[in-house]
């Protein structure tokens, strides 16, 4: 790609140097050309002048002197005739020329010379012929003609035309350099994270043999390294995806596998409670304790697994005709009445508000997702918070977004922490009764993977604030 990048702006830099280099030679010769004829067409008047004066006096002896001199002078020579024809003067035209006669033929019918019809190039003739009448007015008394010698002339065209062949040449050789530099510092990074690319997909697992041939591979157009690196993000993108799926099938499979013995063991702890003397009664407790926290755990991996999963929620509910939207308000105010018992135990107060809820407000994402990351949230708030703190559901609409906030004023967490209550299971300095630190994971899955996000914050001067914020639904009709 690189020769082909470097290929095509030299190229670029070629016709453009061409583009400017013809017309400039041209113009040079073109110039020069005219020079020399505007000379030679003026030193014409001048002899016809001589030859006039001549003529009626009858002295050409002046006139013979003058044109000895330009010849020696410029090495062109002169002709001059009369009316009729006949020669007066000549130093060194030949007479019998075709050409020459027709000029001076056209001269005595007071017909002026004419620029040349194209500028002067190497192979042109050696002389060019100047043709002008004697006489004023219509009185014509013979012609004048001067053979020029177009030597010198095109020797500086030729001397023009090489300067402007090595310049060019030149500019041309600076614009490879140019184009070999711009080449590699534009396509360098490129370079390297087509090799970086190709080097880490070839180093991971190859597509699944159910994978379809066609999948995640598109057809594109452009240059074979431009394709190559897109094919190998295809590739490396399929092959992440499935590494993905593997590592959260691995954990669905895991706690699954080790929920039947966990739950036959709590089974068996809990047919051997009777016989566990008073001196071991501490020690049984502690571990019919560990191990309902350990199904906790399963079960929330389990959430996890499903939550992190792009279809998971269709996947964990395969019977189900779940919409994607829901009413906002009904959810809010279904939640709220079902935890009101937990917060009335925890000796806390559960309020929704204070603005109302609009009716018709719809939130892009199914209420049974929304009702378990708000579960997630008021059982924390019902845990952390403290007896006698105060929580508070509100709902408000931000550029699109609706925000369901659930805000408390207990204890609060250390600002330390924020940022990491929504890893798999941190649990803060707070947290004392119990709990797996996978709740907030799961919330923030489950609205990541609906278009929304979840975040924590502080509250002035203490408490913690749970947002979820996901789409507003707008129906088809009115996009």
């Amino acid at each position: 790609m690189r020769n082909r990048l470097v290929a095509i702006l030299v190229i670029m830099a070629a016709l453009t140097v061409a583009g400017l280099a013809f017309p400039l030679g041209a113009s040079s010769a073109t110039g020069r050309t005219q020079e020399l004829w505007f000379s030679r067409y003026v030193d014409a008047e001048w002899f016809g002048d001589l030859a006039a004066e001549a003529m009626t006096t009858g002295n050409i002896e002046s006139l013979v002197l003058a044109m000895r001199r330009y010849h020696d002078l410029y090495g062109d020579a002169v002709m001059v005739v009369d009316a009729a024809g006949r020669e007066v003067a000549n130093t060194g035209v030949p007479s019998d020329d075709p050409t020459v006669i027709a000029m001076l033929t056209e001269a005595r019918r007071n017909r002026h010379a004419r620029q040349p019809p194209h500028r002067l190039r190497p192979w042109d003739p050696e002389t060019m012929l100047i043709a002008l009448p004697v006489g004023r007015g219509v009185r014509i008394e013979g012609a004048v003609l001067i053979e020029a010698s177009t030597d010198e002339a095109i020797e500086d065209i030729e001397d023009g035309l090489a300067l402007i062949t090595v310049l060019s040449w030149t500019a041309l050789a600076v614009f490879a350099v140019a184009a070999v530099l711009l080449s590699r510092w534009i396509l360098g990074p490129l370079m390297r994270l087509s090799s970086s690319v190709r080097r880490l997909t070839a180093s991971l697992p190859k597509p699944a043999a159910s994978v379809p041939p066609g999948a995640m591979r598109r057809h594109y157009s452009g240059p074979p390294e431009v394709r190559m690196l897109a094919q190998s993000f295809d590739s490396m993108a399929l092959a992440v995806t499935e590494s993905v799926d593997a590592q959260r099938q691995l954990v669905a499979d895991t706690a699954h596998a080790i929920r039947n013995p966990l739950a036959a063991l709590a089974i068996r702890l809990e047919s051997l409670e009777r016989f566990i003397p008073e001196e071991g009664a501490a020690a049984y407790r502690r571990t019919s304790y560990q191990v309902d926290r350990l199904s906790s755990v399963l079960d929330g991996l389990l959430r996890l697994a499903v939550a992190e999963t792009p279809t998971g929620f269709a996947a964990a509910h395969p019977d189900g005709d779940w919409p994607s939207e829901c009413l906002v308000g009904p959810v809010v105010a279904d939640r709220v009445d079902e935890w009101q018992p937990a917060f009335d135990a925890a000796e806390m107060m559960l309020h929704a508000g204070p603005s109302p809820v609009p009716d018709d407000l719809m939130a892009a994402i199914p209420g049974q997702v929304l009702d378990q990351i708000l579960d997630i949230a008021l059982s924390n708030s019902s845990r952390y918070a403290g007896a006698g703190a105060e929580t508070r559901v509100t709902v408000e609409t931000v550029q699109r977004c609706v925000r369901i906030a659930v805000a408390d004023d207990g204890v609060g967490v250390p600002p330390a922490e924020l940022d990491q209550l929504v890893n798999r299971f941190f649990r803060g300095e707070s947290a004392s009764a119990g709990g797996t630190g996978l709740g907030l994971s799961i919330a923030a899955a489950l609205a990541t993977q609906h278009g929304g996000e979840l975040s924590v914050e502080s509250v002035q001067p203490r408490g913690l604030r749970i947002v979820v914020s996901v789409p507003v639904w707008i129906p088809d009709e009115k996009r």
